[in-house]
């Protein structure tokens, strides 16, 4: 995660190698996404580089789409954070998951466990700007979603969480 962030011009200066070495993180451990959105370059504007990234989602095939949402942590889940994206470990602390009390950390974990168990995916929620109490009220209102709705549900979110990292990345 870089400090300052690229103008567009120096985004559409880079060639695909140094694109999808600033870009491939921007997708949790799937840099097949930035190699994909690069094939939109150059970019027009801000809105047409988030474009390419989501247009690189939405093309994918199914198992590759099911492989990048695999690819989200739990939230809230402490086994896994040492190999969370920097993006996530910020967005996870900006919403207050690392000051769970004992009753929370334990709601959060029946929830993981009880969403992956119906839909196959970890539950997956842009969660920047969002308190969690609002992330705990989300995962009750989806759990009894269908699977089908609850994949397409989460590449939207997805998608969501691309759009945030892109806007603290790269001037718009």
């Amino acid at each position: 995660m870089q400090n300052t962030p690229l103008s567009l011009d120096a985004v559409n200066a880079m060639n695909e190698t140094a694109f999808i070495a600033s870009f491939g993180d921007i997708a949790e451990h799937s840099p097949w996404v930035a190699r994909a959105a690069y094939a939109g370059h150059p970019f027009a504007d801000h809105a047409a580089l988030v474009a390419a990234f989501h247009a690189a989602i939405a093309a994918a095939p199914h198992e590759a789409q099911l492989a990048l949402l695999r690819e989200h942590p739990d939230l809230a889940g402490r086994a896994r954070i040492a190999e969370l994206a920097v993006e996530s470990q910020v967005e996870q602390l900006g919403a207050g998951l690392d000051r769970l009390t004992a009753d929370e950390y334990a709601e959060f974990t029946r929830l993981n466990e009880a969403y992956r168990a119906r839909h196959g995916i970890p539950f997956i929620r842009a969660v920047k700007g969002s308190t969690k109490e609002q992330i705990i009220e989300a995962f009750r209102e989806r759990l009894p979603n269908t699977p089908e709705t609850e994949f397409a549900m989460a590449l939207t979110q997805v998608q969501r969480i691309i759009r945030f990292r892109l806007e603290d990345r790269v001037a718009s």
